[in-house]
């Protein structure tokens, strides 16, 4: 009993400090798994923790109900640790979900999911006493199960197809309900706050679809690795050969660049987009010209290129205008859908001589 009463003291004692600790470890661990494993063994590990998160759940929840006489052996000692395996589990989830989804679109577009995926992280260490209850985390377990699974599926398809995400909600919609109606069978608060859970979680299923058809959610899993514009785009071999301005430092951090050229001059943008391998699909380089008189974003060109997996790197490719106009400009680089995987904004502007350019290789 004294070794119990120590470790149960201890964990109640610094709560505070050792829920957000975990949290943070989670994330740690996403970090170095997506950096330093192949993609399918980090996928395994998420899987584990998604095990071990409905795991965990059920047995806090069936454990509670004994008499406190009756809570005895090796098993008291995991139900002082189940609330930071869950708070692990539930931090890596998570933050696997903003990781894969901060990388796979714009952040202009995209920011109202990952807002929510970076409140459910932080709500989970402020409101860590309401995530003791059933229907709250059952709740969350869903929402990571649904980004698990939009996550997944993509990659062992090889496909970004508008029926993965719906399979997605269909199938984590029906492990939570098997779920949830096993555990009600042992666990009396969760048998009657069905009706509530099933409500939450429905419009959970609302709100992401909702996102997805807006197209706020990007198009996992590609990703834009790099983006440009230049004065000049070439293929060399297996290179790129770019020309672009001579830029300081902090000219090259500093949103809103300025591309000079010649009257008549060509103006390139270039993209490197990863993709795994065995997904074929198509990209779109939107060009628009914002009309100073309509104050609106007008599309001006729109190239259409297949993006083929597999390269680490990601698969370049580039586009052109020519006869651009002085002003602001942007390029969006689209899926066939119009989700936005990136943009890029500057300005062009008409010199008779034109500044340094040096060559650069992609």
């Amino acid at each position: 009993m004294t070794i119990y009463k120590t470790l149960r003291n201890f964990a109640e004692k610094y709560e505070r400090v050792l829920l957000p600790g975990t949290l943070i470890l989670g994330l740690i661990v996403d970090v170095f798994t997506f950096r330093s494993i192949s993609i399918k063994s980090a996928f395994i590990l998420l899987a584990l923790h998604a095990i071990s998160v409905g795991f965990m759940i059920a047995f806090i929840n069936i454990f509670d109900l004994k008499p406190r006489e009756n809570r005895k052996g090796i098993l008291r000692y995991l139900r002082i640790a189940g609330p930071f395996l869950i708070q692990f589990d539930f931090g890596a989830l998570l933050s696997a979900t903003l990781i894969f989804y901060w990388f796979s679109g714009s952040i202009a577009v995209s920011w109202p999911f990952i807002i929510i995926v970076a409140v459910l992280m932080a709500s989970n260490d402020v409101l860590r006493h309401h995530f003791t209850k059933p229907a709250v985390q059952l709740s969350v377990y869903f929402f990571v199960l649904f980004s698990l699974f939009s996550i997944t599926l993509p990659f062992i398809f090889n496909s970004i197809s508008v029926w993965l995400f719906i399979l997605s909600s269909v199938l984590s919609s029906l492990f939570i309900a098997i779920y949830a109606q096993v555990l009600a069978k042992y666990v009396p608060e969760v048998k009657s706050r069905l009706p509530v859970i099933t409500s939450v979680i429905m419009t959970i299923i609302l709100v992401l679809n909702t996102f997805y058809f807006l197209n706020f959610i990007p198009p996992v899993p590609l990703s834009l690795r790099e983006v440009g514009v230049y004065h000049n785009v070439e293929r060399t071999g297996g290179d790129y050969k770019v020309l672009t301005e001579k830029e300081s430092f902090i000219n090259k951090i500093l949103p809103g660049r300025v591309i000079l050229i010649m009257p008549g001059e060509r103006v390139y943008f270039y993209t490197s987009i990863f993709a795994p391998a065995d997904l074929n699909t198509e990209i779109t380089h939107n060009w628009q010209f914002y009309n100073t008189e309509t104050k609106k974003w007008e599309d001006r060109n729109q190239l259409s290129f297949t993006v083929t997996g597999g390269r680490q790197e990601g698969y370049r490719g580039f586009s052109y205008k020519t006869n651009t106009e002085a002003g602001a400009w942007r390029v969006s680089v689209e899926t066939k859908r119009g989700q936005v995987l990136g943009q890029i904004n500057f300005k062009i502007g008409y010199v008779n001589d034109l500044p340094e350019l040096i060559t650069e290789f992609k």
